[in-house]
């Protein structure tokens, strides 16, 4: 496609980090822009229903416009970040609008969204506790393009947490190496696991600062090279263990932030039954399980063995919290599970489905707490929850992915 520069002027924002504009009748998807701007934008590419395009040029720059903190940020360049050009309000109530128009188109439901402060990232940057790094041929480090799998090489990553940076990975050569993944947990471990081109052995380099080398075998699999093969993170006064690259908020203050969020709209009181859906290393189920204490109990299900080996051992201590392995979709029928007072879901961004969602409304629980990464499959299996019998009473958004478009959402839905 040859490309096009258009004059537009930008109007609201849309959901993956875009702006939308209208050009002779159709939609333009416009990045690194504002609402209410007038911009240059150069068309990346053309469907038969919309245009892409990336702002090269601010004619008449919104009063939320900020000069981009990293010299990797703007068009072409880094994918990595989709705000950094707008404040941090500015991005928050960007987020806020996202939350609000999904809930309206997808489930019919007006209300207004405020999105929270995450403690841990004052100036949105120096967050990111686990960094997945690509690496050209020659072994020099860096990340995706937008929509793209050119590399943009980089020599440090603003909104990568201290502790990482401290490894000194992009200064480095990675000889061999497909991709490079930087971890830094709260509890003071630090781990680099390496992903191998096909057959092709990683010439690990001296770093910067002591860290676990570990393999990344394909699927979630990771062999310590050096050091350990398992991170620890703290959150109150629990640790819990993470194998390798297993899954982790990235956010330093996030998991802490979302424990409290979601044990305040479950409200869990002794000896009650509560399920801990896509459980993870067993984060919510921890909190559950204090809470219903002996008297009660604490099913999770998650499908990654390594999560559920670790959820076994950080839960080690709580005899009444049990974690099984198995896909939802099946398990809770396997486990003949058909009832709980409290259920928890933490679904990957592809939300739980509707085969889930009926199976969930099912269990007849008196509240659903449901944690989201993604606003627009959330919106849809709420909007299904409700023609089940299940509102939205509550909503809380957390910012707990600054100068993307990511946002955290933590729902409560109550029986009507």
């Amino acid at each position: 496609m040859e490309q096009a520069s258009l004059e537009l002027t930008v109007g609201p924002v849309a959901h993956g980090g875009w702006c939308v504009a209208r050009h002779e009748g159709r939609v333009v998807f416009v990045r690194h822009a504002l609402p209410g701007e007038r911009v240059i934008a150069e068309v990346t590419e053309e469907t038969a229903r919309f245009l892409r395009a990336d702002a090269i040029e601010i004619l008449e720059p919104s009063p939320d416009r900020v000069v981009p903190p990293c010299p990797y940020a703007g068009p072409g360049r880094c994918g990595g970040c989709d705000w950094q050009h707008a404040g941090l309000e500015a991005q928050r109530r960007l987020k806020a609008q996202v939350v609000a128009e999904q809930l309206h188109r997808l489930a019919g439901i007006e209300r207004e969204i405020v999105v929270e402060e995450v403690p841990g990232a004052k100036d949105g940057l120096g967050w990111r506790t686990r960094v997945q790094f690509a690496a050209l041929p020659g072994g020099e480090l860096g990340f995706r393009r937008h929509r793209s799998h050119d590399i943009e090489v980089v020599d440090a990553c603003l909104i990568a947490h201290p502790e990482v940076e401290a490894v000194g990975a992009e200064a480095r050569a990675w000889e061999g190496a497909a991709g490079v993944e930087v971890i830094a947990s709260s509890a003071g471990d630090r781990a680099v696991v390496v992903r191998p081109r096909p057959r092709r052995t990683v010439a690990v380099p001296d770093l910067d600062a002591p860290a676990s080398i570990l393999l990344d075998q394909g699927k979630g699999r990771t062999v310590p090279r050096r050091g350990s093969g398992v991170l620890h993170e703290q959150v109150g006064e629990h640790v819990f263990r993470v194998a390798g690259s297993g899954f982790w908020q990235v956010h330093p203050g996030a998991a802490e932030t979302l424990l409290d969020a979601v044990l305040a709209y479950a409200a869990p009181e002794p000896g009650e039954w509560a399920l801990d859906l896509y459980c993870g290393v067993g984060l919510f189920a921890a909190g559950l399980a204090e809470a219903v204490g002996p008297e009660g109990a604490v099913f999770g299900l998650e499908s990654e063995a390594a999560a559920v080996r670790d959820a076994r051992a950080n839960l080690r201590g709580l005899p009444q919290a049990r974690v099984e392995r198995g896909r939802v979709e099946e398990a809770l029928d396997r486990f003949q599970i058909e009832r709980a007072d409290i259920v928890v879901v933490d679904p990957p961004r592809a939300g739980l489905g509707r085969e889930v969602v009926s199976r969930v409304a099912g269990l007849e629980a008196s509240r659903i707490v449901y944690v989201s990464c993604d606003p627009a499959t959330f919106a849809r299996d709420v909007k299904w929850l409700a023609e089940l019998g299940y509102g939205l009473a509550d909503l809380r958004a957390f910012d707990a992915f600054p100068m993307t478009h990511h946002v955290e959402c933590v729902g409560l839905l109550t029986r009507a």
